[in-house]
């Protein structure tokens, strides 16, 4: 069988770079969308959308979504969908945060949502959301040693260590300008008690991560709404320039307590929807600034959906982040790279005769490569089960790039790449992401069956033919009586897929 690259070709190079992109940012205060033309590799800004959904406040006493929640949001994102719904596949990415991080049962809404906007939405953990920002952030920056990057978001607060324009620690706590306010500052009344408590609650928070971003900086910048809201607050009343400083943040606190209610803030710079969550914006500031001795803080214009940007023009110049995660994560488990390689090149060969019957796109052929390269993960742990104890290092790690879809069917395929077929596990997807799942695990499995050896001898040539749930595997004539492990090996693989109710069937062609 040839041998294919083991890295899957994207949707650039089958149809050329989009020209225009876009980036959804569904946040738990406001939903932000941009597109931008690219031009020579820069990104030149055509359009800007901002809506303040208040998804956060959203969530009852079960983490639900409630109905008036739903209906905002999906309003929102149909306005922002007649704009997008015309571009092409792999031109947008859309990416839900902190509330939908902790929103249960929201797979209907998400399914709502995405054919609202004719996009898929990835849901990422706060570690990638910190990641983004400071790709955003960094973006419009020159090269100036060290910097703390803080975004006060809705729902979270990130912290991120960077230089140029990499992350090296970063940190998303569960405190907002949303969460802030609802808990302190309940019906818009402003209190020297309520401040002094949101200001320690927010502290609390910081302790453990302090010393971790106390220095080693040597410039700091606030990013998103809060940062910048109270920003111009303070450059508008003349407390100090294009910064923040702790002079300025004391005599916001003593405007904030002297207006008394949200309703009687009169402050030039703010705008009347920001004002509910102002309170518990400048509470975490304020207490970011005394835990982590900030004499001043520059405002920066761009943020998450800028570093999404970023992150999509990478992707489609060949120069994807998860690539790295992987080639990474390889390497700190010692991963057997070329039995890897022979794996990930079987696997991609199989995909390639079979994509069109199976539907499957440049996506699956990534997820395919990457669980191909990683099978093996879990023999750093032990040998026994190691599929499992695989899955549990791809599912728990940080892995930079990926979202937490993109995680679990990594973590999916690691799993179910040797022994029984984990039927409960597939059962658990909705319908088309669980049969495409499936798919990808057969072709992986074949893979990894056919590797066996672990030697560099060359596979025959073989054709894999499928038909709904009937995959059809043709070896040269006499083959398979060369080599009867492997014969009886397939045998016993048509077993663990009859759990799934699949069926192989292996024939000399």
């Amino acid at each position: 069988m040839p041998l294919p690259s083991t890295t899957p070709k994207r949707r650039s190079e089958k149809r050329g770079a989009p020209d225009i992109v876009a980036a959804v940012d569904l946040g738990s205060n406001s939903f932000h969308m941009i597109v931008a033309r690219t031009v020579s590799g820069q990104l030149h800004v055509l359009d800007r959308l901002q809506e303040m959904v208040r998804l956060g406040a959203g969530l009852d006493d079960g983490s639900r979504l409630t109905r008036p929640a739903q209906r905002r949001a999906l309003d929102c994102l149909e306005r922002f969908g007649q704009r997008l719904r015309g571009m092409p596949t792999g031109s947008v990415r859309v990416v839900g945060t902190n509330t939908l991080r902790r929103a249960r049962q929201a797979g209907k809404f998400l399914t709502r949502a995405e054919a609202a906007l004719g996009h898929p939405i990835e849901v990422i953990s706060g570690r990638e959301e910190a990641r983004l920002i400071y790709q955003g952030v960094a973006s419009e920056l020159v090269d100036e040693g060290p910097r703390l990057v803080l975004d006060i978001g809705g729902g979270s607060t990130e912290l991120i260590l960077g230089e140029g324009r990499e992350a090296k620690s970063m940190e998303s706590l569960h405190m907002g300008c949303v969460s802030m306010s609802e808990a302190h500052f309940p019906k818009g009344r402003i209190t020297a008690k309520a401040l002094r408590r949101a200001v320690t609650a927010a502290r609390l928070e910081l302790q453990p991560v302090a010393a971790q971003f106390r220095g080693g900086w040597q410039v700091a910048y606030g990013s998103s709404g809060s940062v910048r809201s109270i920003g111009a607050v303070v450059r508008e009343a003349g407390w100090s320039g294009n910064r923040i400083t702790p002079e300025a943040l004391e005599k916001l606190r003593d405007a904030l307590l002297s207006a008394g209610e949200v309703g009687t803030l009169k402050l030039a710079g703010l705008s009347a929807e920001r004002a509910p969550v102002f309170p518990g914006g400048v509470a975490i500031l304020m207490a970011v600034f005394q835990e982590l001795d900030i004499p001043e803080m520059r405002i920066a214009d761009n943020a998450l959906r800028e570093g999404l940007l970023q992150d999509l023009i990478g992707r489609i110049q060949h120069h994807d982040v998860r690539e790295q995660t992987i080639t990474a994560l390889s390497a700190r488990y010692h991963v057997d790279r070329a039995q890897a390689e022979r794996v990930a090149r079987s696997a991609q060969g199989f995909l390639e005769q079979v994509a069109e019957d199976w539907q499957l796109d440049e996506e699956d052929a990534a997820a395919l490569s990457w669980s191909a390269r990683l099978h093996e993960i879990g023999l750093a742990i032990a040998h026994n089960q190691y599929h499992k104890h695989g899955a549990y290092l791809a599912r728990f790690s940080d892995l930079p790039g990926f979202s937490r879809t993109e995680q679990a069917l990594l973590a999916l395929l690691i799993r179910a790449h040797r022994r029984k077929f984990p039927v409960k596990e597939f059962a658990a997807l909705p319908r088309v992401p669980a049969r495409r799942a499936r798919r990808l695990a057969v072709l992986l499995r074949l893979a990894v069956l056919l590797h066996r050896s672990r030697t560099d001898a060359a596979l025959p040539e073989m054709k894999l033919r499928v038909q709904k749930r009937e995959v059809r595997l043709s070896f040269p004539r006499g083959w398979l009586e060369e080599h009867p492990l492997t014969r009886e090996d397939l045998e016993q693989e048509d077993g663990y897929l009859r759990a799934a109710r699949m069926r192989l069937k292996v024939a000399a062609a």
